[in-house]
């Protein structure tokens, strides 16, 4: 017979009016447990990671921190290729079939690996087509480009994630960003050559892989136990490979501004747009924190109970509404501050882009959000053509406003395509209009319950 759940050890600590709204409920003790991981991994790399980021900036340049910016851009995209689109898709699978674990994470580790060797290939000729005098450019993506092989050990996050444990994945990944963020002020203070900057990446992410075998080995045994079967690779392909023309579009309509920004205008413009990206990609840990906590609980929720399911749904519209609001509004006053005190004078002209960037954030967390409800639903046909409006929309714009606005430009035309891919593309399809009525709710009344 198995024992009851008991509560967390940190329930006992907390207020008496906090605590009874946590008490016997297990499966949202382990929800803000594991968010709180997340959380706390996402404030350290907010932190330390902006800091030397910041430091990296400021000592490349606009020109060469553009450079390496937009051999990132490029790697970004075809790694949406390398991905195969099977990461929610395995946490499901390994949800539902945690008697298969070792046979579904050594087919997914195979498939991905293959898949990264090829697109690392791909990426390495497509920057020789696009830039075929940049050799600054060349160098950078032939070192970065190793990272879509070593992403085939993601496979290990996933297990973590679908045992909601995500606190040993940030315990290794933080072990390789600890290292390489010293590493990368070594680099500035010897004063070497951008090249350098992306091997440190590299490093980081090696270093992290490493680490998360070695937990992973402590908590489930040795990859040994890993098998692959062929009929396992066939249903995950068959069933994932929606998902991963739809990662694909919408890593394109993610990355291709500052591709075309970097085709249009010129390296520096680049450089100053990524540094307003940067700014405004720091928030995004929390919609993923807490979408990878209560993603096994809403699939779980789908299978019982229909009005459970839209109820957590809903919450969670309602707290990636707020989140998006609470980071929108102070930012976009404080814009020109904040760029200022980062990264100085030569980035001055970023401060524009990140008022229009900020506000995108907001969408994106509800299209996370509205992504964690058709992966549910497995309608990840309906997934590729929303992304496919938003990616077509945004290219479309992009051609049209970069030539006249530069970077605001671009910023401007990835605000629009994130509104359409997360709210209006729902009134469009009819299996969606009850959650694009969710998200309008969570836009005009947003909690943080």
């Amino acid at each position: 017979m198995t024992p009851a759940p008991t509560d967390r050890l940190w329930v006992r600590y907390l207020p008496s009016f906090l605590r009874k709204r946590f008490e016997d409920r297990h499966v949202f003790q382990e929800a803000v447990e594991n968010s709180g991981w997340l959380f706390a991994d996402k404030i350290l790399r907010m932190g330390v990671g902006l800091l030397v980021g910041v430091w990296v900036a400021r000592y490349l340049g606009p020109a060469l921190f553009g450079q390496i910016s937009y051999a990132g851009s490029l790697i970004g995209m075809v790694g949406a290729v390398a991905g195969l689109g099977l990461d929610s898709i395995v946490i499901r699978e390994l949800v539902h079939r945690p008697d298969k674990c070792g046979e579904i994470l050594g087919t997914t580790f195979i498939l991905k690996f293959f898949a990264g060797i090829m697109s690392y290939f791909f990426v390495v000729g497509l920057v020789f087509v696009l830039r075929p005098d940049d050799t600054i450019a060349h160098a950078i993506v032939a070192i970065l480009g190793w990272s879509l092989t070593v992403n085939a050990l993601d496979v290990i996050d996933f297990w973590f994630q679908s045992k909601v444990l995500s606190k040993y994945v940030v315990i290794a990944r933080n072990f390789g960003f600890i290292v390489s963020a010293i590493g990368r002020v070594i680099l500035i203070l010897a004063k070497t050559s951008v090249v350098s900057f992306a091997v440190m990446n590299l490093v980081e992410l090696s270093l992290g892989a490493i680490a998360l075998l070695y937990v992973y080995s402590l908590k489930n045994g040795s990859v040994r136990k890993w098998r692959v079967r062929l009929s396992i690779a066939t249903n995950l392909l068959r069933t994932g490979w929606p998902v991963l023309l739809a990662g694909i579009i919408s890593m394109v309509g993610l990355r291709i501004d500052q591709v075309i920004l970097g085709q249009l205008a010129d390296s520096k413009e680049v450089g100053i747009y990524a540094a307003a990206v940067r700014v405004a990609e720091v928030w995004f840990f929390i919609p993923s924190a807490v979408i990878a906590s209560v993603f096994p609980s809403i699939i779980r929720a789908k299978e019982v109970d229909e009005a459970e399911f839209y109820n957590r749904l809903q919450k969670l519209y309602n707290v990636l509404a707020f989140v998006g609001y609470a980071v929108a509004v102070p930012v976009t006053f404080l814009a020109g501050i904040i760029i200022h005190l980062l990264y100085g004078k030569a980035y001055a002209t970023a401060a524009p882009m990140l008022v229009i960037l900020i506000w995108s954030d907001l969408f994106i967390n509800l299209a996370m959000a509205r992504g964690t409800f058709l992966l549910a639903m497995n309608w990840t046909w309906i997934l590729f053509w929303v992304n496919v409006a938003s990616a077509v929309v945004n290219i479309a714009l992009n051609f049209f406003l970069i030539p006249k606005y530069g970077g605001v430009g671009a910023a401007a035309a990835s605000c629009i395509s994130y509104w359409i891919s997360a709210h209006a593309i729902c009134y469009v399809f009819k299996p969606l209009r009850r959650n694009g009525s969710m998200i309008t709710h969570s836009l005009l009344l947003p909690k943080f319950w």
